[in-house]
């Protein structure tokens, strides 16, 4: 995986949620991931192609989205529901965007499907490729997410 390609998304993410709901992640140690086991509560997962072809997961714990989705809505969110699995969706094409448009900048074009939503406690994401997934932990106040990135060798 080349690093070019994967360091836009993890700026996307603090970025995003720096800007949108004022939230300032500290990313942890990146590290290879050799299961499918999502290291959250509730994940969105989009495959993208282009100039690279792979795919990204944003996987939060419940705690950290409701935090992230209190901050977005102005107003604390409490319950688990539709609402917040929806921002996750909308989060992920956010940041998939901005990293889309920084290595656009680099003169790699790419094109992100819509996302797929996954909740539970103990779910599992599939990456479109069988390649090397990486992946970094944030932490905030209200808790963690994941960025997982994963892409074909071109």
């Amino acid at each position: 995986m080349d690093v070019k390609i994967i360091n836009p998304f993890l700026v996307a993410a603090i970025h995003v949620l720096k800007t949108m709901a004022s939230v300032e992640p500290i990313p942890g140690k990146p590290f290879l991931k050799k299961d499918s086991n999502a290291l959250g509560d509730v994940s969105a997962v989009l495959g993208i192609t282009g100039d690279a072809r792979g795919s990204m997961a944003l996987t939060f714990t419940e705690s950290c989205i409701k935090a992230i989705v209190s901050n977005l809505f102005g107003t604390p969110v409490t319950e688990f529901n539709e609402e917040v699995t929806d921002a996750v969706g909308e989060l992920a094409n956010m940041i998939c965007g901005d990293a889309r448009r920084r290595l656009g900048e680099q003169g790699i074009s790419l094109q992100a499907s819509i996302p797929t939503i996954i909740a539970g406690k103990g779910h599992s994401i599939t990456h479109i490729n069988s390649g090397p997934r990486l992946a970094v932990p944030f932490q905030t106040p209200g808790g963690n997410f994941v960025v997982e990135v994963a892409f074909n060798k071109e």
